[in-house]
């Protein structure tokens, strides 16, 4: 089953979505919209693993802003982000869908069903970037002296898909994905320009994301007020600054009306690309288990 593959003009950028659309439904099996949103320095369809599983659903998964095929400079405030997911979901006209987001894409998620109430009847959130609420105390002046983030020297060209494929492989967290979804990073990662290739995601958007992850603070109070019914998984909680350890505030399922947490100790912060077969079971029930 392959995606149809299309953008729309939003906000001022192109917004790059793929839709999967099932050959048939029986005229008694409704099944919900899925909508996928990924994690920083990813793109759309680092979910294909998963994706492949929910044949008969419709399924939408995005490139966000300056990731993927979608166009976009660096980000300064993550509402960017979900402003231009909510503009997609109108134009879709997306109702009681399902969204399924990972990192900065749960975050997205969440603020969009806020924004968007009748969008979402279920969220299912892998290790949301949604902090304590101490991280966001922070003073602006001093947060905009910080040196860039590391992320925006990485290497921007390579001459094949072959090379980015040597050049990770052996490299955490790209060593810890299941060896289809690390494939699917790699070859969907890559923009052919000219005689070589570039990162979909430039190094300073993705440095951009990492910069300006505090800036949506109000998402803590958009937590505690969402109605619709919210699956909080959270990977191992972690002191190094490796990327591996969950970003997710541990309190946060219980602070929302309809929270469930999830705790796997036993995954990373990367969990749906290390393991989609068993992201892809959480999925699954939580969806066959909606009221």
């Amino acid at each position: 089953m392959q995606p149809k593959h299309a953008s729309i003009a939003v906000n001022g950028i192109e917004l790059s979505y793929f839709e999967w659309t099932p050959e048939s439904v029986g005229e008694n099996s409704y099944k919900p919209t899925l909508i996928f949103a990924h994690a920083t320095g990813f793109h759309a369809r680092v979910f294909d693993a998963i994706i492949e599983r929910f044949a008969g659903h419709r399924v939408i998964s995005i490139d966000l802003r300056g990731h993927g095929r979608s166009t976009g400079g660096p980000i300064t405030h993550w509402r960017q982000v979900s402003d231009d997911v909510n503009a997609l979901i109108g134009h879709l006209g997306i109702s009681q869908a399902v969204g399924i987001g990972h990192s900065m894409g749960a975050h997205t998620l969440l603020q969009c069903t806020a924004d968007s109430p009748d969008a979402f009847r279920q969220l299912v959130l892998f290790d949301p970037v949604i902090l304590m609420p101490d991280y966001y105390n922070y003073d602006t002046a001093e947060l905009a002296n910080n040196e860039p983030h590391p992320t925006s020297r990485r290497k921007r060209d390579f001459a094949s898909l072959e090379e980015m494929i040597v050049r990770f492989k052996t490299r955490e967290p790209y060593a810890l994905f299941d060896p289809r979804v690390f494939e699917d990073y790699c070859r969907f990662g890559l923009l052919h320009i000219g005689e070589s290739f570039e990162l979909a995601c430039p190094p300073e958007v993705e440095a951009s994301v990492y910069e300006s992850s505090r800036s949506n603070a109000s998402i803590l109070e958009t937590a505690a007020s969402t109605e619709t019914p919210a699956l909080i998984i959270r990977a191992q909680q972690s002191q190094m600054m490796d990327f591996k350890g969950s970003p997710t505030w541990p309190e946060l399922a219980s602070t929302m009306p309809r929270g469930t947490d999830l705790y796997r100790p036993d995954r990373t912060h990367f969990h749906p690309l290390e393991d989609p077969a068993d992201a892809t079971k959480i999925i699954a029930e939580a969806i066959d288990g909606h009221a």
